[in-house]
C-alpha cells in the first residue's frame, strides 16, 4: 500500500491528466484562476493551464463575458491582445464608491502625456524621434513612463549608436480602457497655416 502511495506522489503535475470540463465548468475554473491572481494574467499562460487552442480560448472568454452580462454580474472580463483579467462591472461603480475612498491614482503630467501620445503612436519609437517630434528633451518624462510601467524597452535600433527602441505596455491598455493599440482614435489632421 504504502509503495502505491510513493508512486502516486512521484508522478510530476504536467504528466497528470487534467479532468474533462464542460464549458460551464471551464468558465468556473477560469473564473477562480483570475480571481485568485487578481492581476491580468497572459493569455498563453491561461491556453497551457487549461490546454486550450487560441480559438477555445477566444471562444471560452466570448462565453465567460456573455454570462457575467446577461446574468448582471457584478465582474467583468477584461482582454487585451495579450492578457485577461477579472475586473468589476462598472454598473456597480457608485456602490464601490460608496464603500471604498476613491482610488488615488497618480496623475500623468503634460509632458508625461505628450510623450506617452507620441509612444502610443509612433512605436517603436527611439527617445531621439520623440524629441523630435516634441521639441524639448524628454529624458525624466521617458524614464517617469518607465518605471510607472507604462512603457517598455522593445529593442535597439540598427543605427549607429543602436539608441533603444520604446513602445507601449498592456499597462497602458488598461489605463486608458484600450482592449488594443488598434483602439487608439485617429490621430487628427493638422491644418497648415496658409
Amino acid at each position: 500500500m504504502e509503495q502505491e502511495i510513493n508512486a502516486v506522489e512521484t508522478i510530476p503535475a504536467e504528466e497528470t491528466p487534467a479532468p474533462e470540463l464542460t464549458q460551464r465548468q471551464l468558465i468556473g475554473a477560469l473564473e477562480s484562476v483570475l480571481f485568485v491572481m487578481g492581476e491580468p494574467i497572459p493569455k498563453a499562460e491561461i491556453m497551457r493551464v487549461f490546454g486550450l487552442s487560441q480559438l477555445e480560448l477566444n471562444t471560452l472568454l466570448v462565453n465567460a463575458e456573455s454570462e457575467y452580462e446577461s446574468n448582471e454580474r457584478g465582474i467583468r472580463l477584461f482582454s487585451t491582445d495579450e492578457t485577461v483579467q477579472l475586473v468589476t462591472a462598472p454598473d456597480y461603480n457608485d456602490w464601490l464608491v460608496k464603500l471604498l475612498s476613491p482610488p488615488q491614482e497618480k496623475n500623468l503630467s503634460d509632458s508625461m502625456m505628450e510623450t506617452l501620445s507620441v509612444i502610443a503612436y509612433r512605436q517603436p519609437v527611439t527617445r531621439a524621434d520623440i524629441e523630435a517630434v516634441r521639441g524639448v528633451r524628454c529624458e525624466y518624462a521617458v524614464s517617469q513612463l518607465l518605471k510607472q510601467g507604462f512603457i517598455r524597452e522593445l529593442g535597439r535600433k540598427e543605427v549607429v549608436g543602436r539608441p533603444m527602441l520604446f513602445g507601449t505596455t498592456d499597462a497602458f491598455l488598461r489605463r486608458f480602457g484600450l482592449h488594443s493599440i488598434e483602439e487608439l482614435p485617429p490621430m487628427p489632421e493638422i491644418e497648415e497655416d496658409e
